[in-house]
């Protein structure tokens, strides 16, 4: 498994990650502890709420594109003409595709926005590979965003990011490096604070008190870290949470209260972090929702997605 190393930097005197060979960057673990957790195995529809074909009212098409030794593949939707138009950059839960999200970019290129879905596959030993750690160099974390914001037919100054669980954090993630160039997050269900969500205490269950202890104590084995407090520091690396002070653009998280993947109050933290800096975000909590509750039942998602709507509109509209 691929290790984050963080280098001390005695001329400025502050920590960064190091991008060499293997080392990960940003989310070293997010997609193998979103999806190494025995909890609710229900099938996911990508198109309860979306539609389940293209209208014939967009234009859609897929392309591979090549940036280094990242290879990204992106679903687009746009709607007739020339636009420009806003954009709106959509991640997939973990473990899922752009291909699963093109009823959701189908859905908002209806509603005016040319949009695209992208996922990520990295060239390891001779060949591009899917792999849980995509993001190795900086320029990896806005890559998509460059290639949307490039696009003629898309307004530079009306982007926004949507994701779902591990896309959810990729969102925030990525508006907190482009700052002002992203306009709008729309993030459900995220985990943005791994120092608190890897926390054993803070679970009532005997069982997940075990499993987060040995999840925690498997990644500091993995990260190479030489203390806790190396360690600690990588974890608020990859922690939206801590990146607060770059993520200028208006935030809407929206998250279940019966969440035990990633727990509501995660995206608490958040929210209560950028109010208290006089950012522009609100916390839509879905009375008795579960995690990917969105892609499991219709009136829950249907609440989420004009949520999600109204708040790109206004931003972006």
């Amino acid at each position: 498994m691929p290790r984050i190393v963080l280098i001390h930097n005695v001329t400025q005197r502050r920590h960064h990650l190091s991008f060499r060979g293997n080392h990960a960057v940003y989310i070293f673990f997010i997609l193998a502890c979103f999806t190494g957790l025995p909890f609710s195995c229900q099938p996911l529809d990508h198109f309860l709420i979306h539609p389940h074909t293209a209208p014939d009212t967009i234009i859609t098409w897929s392309e591979d594109i090549k940036r280094g030794s990242l290879l990204l593949h992106l679903e687009w939707a746009c709607p007739p003409g020339d636009g420009p138009f806003p954009g709106v950059l959509v991640h997939p839960e973990a473990g899922k595709k752009a291909r699963d999200m093109v009823g959701v970019i189908w859905d908002l290129a209806l509603h005016g926005y040319m949009a695209a879905a992208v996922d990520y596959r990295r060239f390891v030993r001779g060949r591009y590979r899917e792999t849980l750690f995509p993001w190795r160099d900086e320029s990896d974390v806005t890559a998509a965003f460059e290639i949307l914001h490039a696009r003629k037919e898309v307004d530079p100054n009306r982007i926004g990011v949507l994701g779902f669980s591990q896309g959810g954090v990729f969102s925030l993630l990525i508006a907190a490096q482009v700052n002002k160039g992203i306009k709008s997050v729309v993030a459900y269900y995220p985990i943005t604070d791994f120092t608190n969500w890897l926390d054993a205490a803070h679970y009532k269950d005997a069982c997940q008190r075990f499993i987060f202890r040995q999840i925690r104590a498997y990644f500091r084995k993995q990260s190479g870290a030489s203390s806790e407090d190396e360690f600690t520091a990588m974890l608020r690396r990859a922690s939206p949470l801590f990146q607060v002070k770059t993520l200028t653009a208006s935030v809407l998280l929206i998250h279940g209260d019966n969440d035990t993947t990633a727990p509501l109050e995660q995206s608490r933290l958040l929210y209560a972090r950028l109010r208290a800096l006089g950012r522009r975000v609100d916390l839509m909590i879905i009375p008795g929702a579960p995690h990917a509750f969105n892609f499991k039942n219709r009136n829950q998602a249907k609440t989420a997605w004009q949520a999600a709507l109204q708040w790109l509109d206004h931003d972006l509209q």
